[in-house]
């Protein structure tokens, strides 16, 4: 006989948050939204080995998270998960581009040998951009330093034909350099102190590491959070499939990878359990693999035993995914969350591993993050919010008078993503999971997601919370009716930037 749940799932629309008592100390510039990413052993006193500065990552989905949206995401203190909807080649072309951008240090394709002519020095400029050229002995990137030229060393129009860099340049005795292991904010003193546009890193031998330049610090000033690895690289994920996960896990971990997520509609399976111990027997336990989705508890205990780092919650929740109404699959996003955060609880008190858990979809306003939060998630994964950024990969179009970004579930024909299906069979006889459509366009990513997590921390300190496990600890969480739904927007009044018509 089947099994029937006693109480019908909620989503988070369906919730409020009760505030609690606020101190003085409870305002938001106090509030951490720092979260782990990975298990780790919490009853031993340890620290997640990777965690975020905010609880926010993007989905593995070719209309949300590529090399741009990984670098701007990294810069905020988030994660993007790179889709591994595509060749195993160009994913790891992704996760390079995001490991080469450093944050403040520059690994310069700009280099040029003292040998070479002026002309050649403009002609790169021009092909890269850039107004700095390290002069390295044999042009290469970390060659052996002996001198920079910038725009401003010479003009061509009075330079003689032929001229060489090497006439032009600064020399390296007339240079100041750091060396390699120096801090950005060492670097930034050194840069002040001594009057220069950048700073050169070398190696104990004289050879290049990388530039350092005053903007780019500013940058760092204006992104506090970045999440840096040790050698100050962005941090960056991955999505794999349960196919060739042999194949590709070992290319993105040489390019760069810092942890991968299992991409499947349904994680409760043979074949994610099987993913998972392949990959921890044949590459180790260091490389860090999460698995998903699931919506009960069952499931959680499934994919914890099986070896998961992280496991993600929600099927059929995201605002492009038809799951259910193709299928009948899935459970209401916040019973699910509510479910899964009590068995990564009870998990944890029987073995001292702290799982953390991911809600994935169900989010439409910005509030339903902090509901998650509230809920137990450690933190939450978001396609159409992103989506809606510069930074994502899609198009930018107007529809309709309106600017709006393309979105495509990956479940859609679109996408083309069959592999994430677990089940075989022929590809010709899979259907449609997600759908093709527009969201509005809402500018950079930066001040749309500053705005969102103003919001979070203020809610926070409604609550008296200023970090999630003390959210976690003190929420007070109502269920409410359509009615107070209904009452808590705008009601009785006729907003003033409608269109209305004199």
């Amino acid at each position: 006989m089947a099994f029937y749940f006693s109480e019908p799932s909620h989503t988070f629309g369906e919730y409020l948050l009760v505030p609690g008592y606020s101190s003085a100390e409870c305002i938001p510039d106090n509030v951490s939204l720092r979260t782990p990413l990975v298990k780790y052993n919490k009853k031993a006193g340890e620290v997640s080995p990777i965690s975020m500065n905010i609880p926010m990552v993007s989905a593995v989905m070719q209309a949300v998270s590529d090399d741009k949206m990984a670098i701007a995401l990294a810069k905020e203190g988030g994660i993007s998960f790179i889709y591994g909807s595509q060749s195993i080649e160009d994913q790891a072309a992704m996760i390079a581009r995001v490991k080469a951008y450093k944050a403040g240090f520059v690994t310069s394709d700009s280099n040029v040998r003292p040998d070479q002519t002026l002309e050649e020095v403009i002609a790169l400029s021009e092909k890269t951009g850039h107004s700095t050229c390290a002069v390295t002995e044999d042009g290469s990137a970390h060659g052996k330093l002996v001198g920079i030229i910038t725009s401003k060393d010479f003009r061509i129009s009075h330079c003689k034909p032929g001229a060489k860099v090497s006439e032009y340049m600064t020399p390296l005795a007339d240079m100041v350099t750091g060396q390699e292991g120096i801090t950005l904010s060492e670097a930034n003193e050194i840069i002040w102190d001594k009057k220069v546009n950048q700073l050169p890193v070398v190696d104990k031998n004289g050879n290049l590491v990388s530039l350092i330049f005053r903007k780019d610090y500013a940058t760092h000033e204006t992104h506090p959070l970045e999440l840096l690895d040790s050698q100050h690289r962005y941090i960056v994920g991955a999505g794999i499939n349960t196919r060739d996960y042999m194949e590709r896990v070992p290319a993105l971990l040489e390019a760069g990878a810092d942890v991968f997520v299992l991409d499947s509609s349904e994680g409760y399976s043979y074949w994610q359990e099987k993913a998972l111990k392949d990959i921890h027997e044949k590459f180790g336990k260091d490389v860090k693999v999460g698995a998903g989705n699931v919506v009960d508890a069952d499931g959680f205990n499934f994919l914890a035993e099986a070896g998961a780092d992280f496991i993600k919650i929600g099927i059929g929740g995201g605002s492009i995914c038809i799951t259910r109404e193709q299928k009948g699959i899935g459970r209401g996003q916040a019973t699910a969350t509510i479910e899964v955060a009590k068995a990564r609880d009870e998990y944890y008190k029987k073995t001292g591993i702290y799982i953390p858990i991911c809600s994935d979809g169900g989010i439409v306003h910005d509030y339903h993050i902090t509901l998650a939060l509230a809920m137990g998630s450690d933190f939450v994964m978001l396609g159409r919010y992103f989506a809606r950024f510069d930074e994502s990969p899609s198009n930018k179009l107007v529809v309709n008078g309106n600017y709006v970004k393309e979105y495509w579930g990956e479940g859609s024909n679109r996408a083309r993503n069959w592999q994430r299906y677990d089940l075989g069979g022929k590809k010709s006889m899979a259907f449609e999971e997600g759908v093709d459509s527009y969201v509005p366009y809402a500018g950079h990513l930066h001040d749309g997601l500053g705005m969102t997590l103003r919001k979070v921390t203020h809610t926070m300190c409604n609550c008296g919370a200023l970090s999630i496990p003390e959210l976690q600890e003190k929420a007070k969480l109502t269920l409410v009716s359509a009615t107070t739904i209904s009452e808590g927007s705008a009601h009785d009044v006729v907003v003033k930037n409608t269109n209305i018509q004199a």
